[in-house]
């Protein structure tokens, strides 16, 4: 078995081994930087976009309506619903949950998707309908939602969103313009490349927190529990709001819904929130990374 496909094939080997050893052994602060990880992140669209078409998959979006009411769900009720729930009880936890369910479905569904029998073409067309729109919705989210003990920016927000999201896209499509055959060549490690981005991308998240993720027992604990069940929510939410559509679609939607680009939230938290809300974006690596077995599982009875 070559290397690359067994690195795609165990992906959760990866991510669950960046996250043993964030907590083991964590990197040196000396050898990071505040832009580590919008670098990662911005390489891991790099090498999504290279693999895409994201402008003709736009143009293959012949359901409008739906598009547009499933990005509204994804985008604006699920996080706004969430949080006025989260704020009865806790307002800090309520603003973690309100960022991390506000981000667009990670660029790794359409993968996902297949995996679970799902609508891949689906799942990739939300997934690059949620990422050119998160950019916007986000800032607009947190302006509507009048946070006064945060002093967030929202135009700088904005501006880092628009810059991790649509540059990478851009740069990816300029490449495979130029360099058509040189991509085709390379394109069946980009899958793989990727893993080990997301790897040291999650490697370094959680040695970042590793003080407080273990300096509080009791805190890890109770926010990991309430996040496995916020993302059980998300996967029930979403197979349910488009209950007319088949299997197959409602199978992508609830993917889109619930693998959200929790490192997008990652960056964030780290750039404009509290520490505390940096963890709770950290931990929902565990949920995001330990549940597609069991949803897999269920939605094959279904």
């Amino acid at each position: 078995m070559r290397v690359s496909v067994f690195i795609e094939k165990y992906f959760w080997l990866f991510l669950i081994a960046g996250i043993a050893l964030g907590l083991w052994n964590p990197l040196s602060l000396e050898l990071s930087t505040p832009f580590l990880p919008k670098i990662l992140l911005g390489m891991m669209l790099f090498l999504v976009f290279l693999k895409i078409d994201a402008l003709e998959i736009l143009e293959n979006i012949r359901n409008y309506k739906l598009m547009a009411y499933i990005a509204s769900v994804y985008m604006l009720i699920i996080p706004v619903s969430f949080y006025f729930i989260f704020n009865f009880f806790d307002p800090e936890l309520a603003i973690g949950i309100l960022l991390l369910t506000a981000m667009p479905a990670g660029v790794s569904t359409p993968a996902l998707a297949d995996i679970v029998k799902g609508n891949a073409s689906l799942s990739m067309s939300l997934a690059i309908v949620s990422q050119m729109l998160a950019p916007f919705t986000v800032p607009l989210l947190f302006w509507l939602i009048d946070l006064n003990n945060h002093s967030i920016d929202k135009l700088l927000m904005l501006k880092d969103m628009v810059l991790i999201v649509f540059l990478p896209m851009i740069i990816s499509q300029i490449v495979k313009k130029y360099f058509p055959l040189s991509i085709k060549k390379t394109q069946h490690l980009f899958t793989s490349l990727n893993v080990l981005l997301l790897f040291s991308f999650v490697y370094f998240a959680i040695s970042s927190q590793r003080n407080v993720l273990l300096g509080n027992p009791a805190n890890l604990i109770r926010d990991t529990v309430i996040l496995y069940l916020v993302f059980i929510i998300l996967h029930l939410i979403g197979y349910m709001i488009c209950f007319r559509q088949k299997k197959e679609n409602r199978i992508a939607v609830a993917i889109g819904a619930a693998y959200m680009n929790n490192g997008l939230a990652i960056v964030l938290a780290a750039s404009y929130f509290k520490p505390e809300i940096l963890v709770l974006m950290v931990l929902s690596e565990l949920p995001w990374n330990t549940l597609l077995a069991p949803f897999k599982r269920v939605v094959s009875h279904l």
